[in-house]
């Protein structure tokens, strides 16, 4: 469980990482041709339009989890339907990473440690353990957009069916804990890729 010292740090950076995740989805899916998003208020930088209790009580708890998902219709997208599907998908996933990017370098930049860095450190965590876990491709995770966008139209259907059990299997494996241990050294590799990378920038 957090320690009210780290839920300063832990709460703004999960309602910054959330929202840039939702609102990445919600714009790409509006620059593609979609209105639903911005029909839906979900163009917006409110956190409270994105939040989603159980998710963001997981992130504070267990540092993977997810926000309210945007809702978009395919069929308003200009081009390939379903290379308009993985671009959205791959928005909210990608957005996080290129956050804690910039937060690594504001991260150097703004030693020795303060306030600031420390929370910094936190939203690069934040927002590299909600990448990762959205690319898991269970649904209602992005993951699963994602590699349904890759697959045959064939197997669409059947892949709708493993739908409906999604959430079940996705509790399931992070109350056996199945997540953490796959995702928590993939998470570590990546932040450190991430602050050597800002610091040979910043150095």
């Amino acid at each position: 469980m957090p320690t009210i010292q780290s839920l300063l740090y832990n709460i703004p950076a999960i309602l910054i990482a959330l929202t840039i995740h939702e609102f990445s989805h919600g714009y790409t899916a509006h620059l593609l041709g979609d209105p639903t998003p911005k029909r839906q208020g979900r163009l917006t930088l409110n956190p409270l339009a994105h939040l989603d209790p159980l998710g963001t009580i997981l992130l504070l708890v267990a540092r993977f989890g997810w926000a309210k998902p945007v809702q978009v219709n395919p069929f308003y997208f200009r081009g390939n339907k379903q290379r308009g599907m993985l671009l959205v998908s791959l928005a909210g996933p990608a957005s996080n990473i290129l956050l804690a990017f910039a937060a690594g370098i504001l991260y150097y930049l703004v030693a020795p440690q303060t306030f600031l860095s420390s929370f910094l450190a936190y939203l690069i965590i934040i927002d590299v353990y909600l990448a990762l876990f959205n690319l898991i491709p269970i649904p209602p995770l992005d993951g699963s957009n994602i590699l349904l966008s890759m697959l045959p139209a064939s197997t669409h259907e059947k892949f709708y069916q493993f739908q409906a059990y999604g959430s079940i299997i996705l509790m399931l494996l992070i109350v056996t804990n199945i997540t953490g241990k796959f995702l928590t050294p993939a998470a570590e590799g990546l932040i450190n890729f991430i602050m050597l990378a800002a610091y040979m920038i910043t150095g």
